[in-house]
């Protein structure tokens, strides 16, 4: 991944990412937002506020409650306009960014049960040593940005890797069902979205 653009949002989308829980949470880290934010350096606006919307809609109905960990709508949108401005038609790259939301969602889970083995130790040094606090706080954001950045930098590059061995093969039906259910989004998400506002009405 040498193109500037591509390192430019992945590290714009590393700093949206965190705005889900680790610093800001200005909900920058929505897909309806964070779409249009990194469309800006990719150029192509409309992608990008198509991209927001559709994850937006698709991951609506999965809330960060409790031990739940949503799909990260802001790798969704990234991997899918970097793959879409390195050439790859936008549902197919649209789709490789939502299996690319799942993953990140589960290695996120394995990136904070091995956090959670340091706070013991660093509850114990910051109780000896308050001034700690800021340095650990700081130590701790900056292990969220490197390990999220790399990870949307290996989905990134995995996905090209995977849409330059495999798009040359695909049928020209493929590449129609993936219009149609790229399509399909928007009415998957509305029609969530209408049946959680009727359980709630009940």
């Amino acid at each position: 991944m040498t193109s500037p653009t591509l390192l430019l949002l992945c590290l714009f989308a590393t700093v949206l990412e965190l705005d889900t829980t680790y610093a800001f949470q200005l909900t920058f880290s929505r897909g309806i937002i964070a779409g249009p934010l990194l469309s800006l350096l990719t150029g192509d606006l409309i992608a990008g506020l198509q991209v927001g919307i559709f994850t937006e809609l698709l991951f609506s109905d999965i809330n960060p409650l409790g031990g739940v960990l949503p799909p990260s709508a802001v790798g969704c949108c990234a991997v899918t306009l970097a793959l879409n401005f390195l050439g790859t038609p936008l549902p197919v790259a649209f789709f490789l960014g939502v299996l690319a939301a799942f993953a990140f969602a589960y290695a996120e889970r394995s990136v904070r049960k091995i956090r959670c083995r340091w706070i013991g130790n660093w509850e114990k040094k910051i109780m000896e040593q308050p001034r700690l606090i800021n340095r650990t706080v700081f130590l701790s954001l900056l292990t969220s940005f490197a390990s999220t950045f790399l990870l949307f930098s290996l989905f990134i590059i995995a996905g090209t890797a995977l849409c330059k061995w495999l798009l040359p093969h695909l049928p020209e039906q493929s590449l129609l069902a993936f219009k149609l259910a790229f399509m399909a989004v928007p009415w998957i998400g509305i029609t969530t979205l209408l049946y959680s506002f009727r359980l709630k009405t009940k």
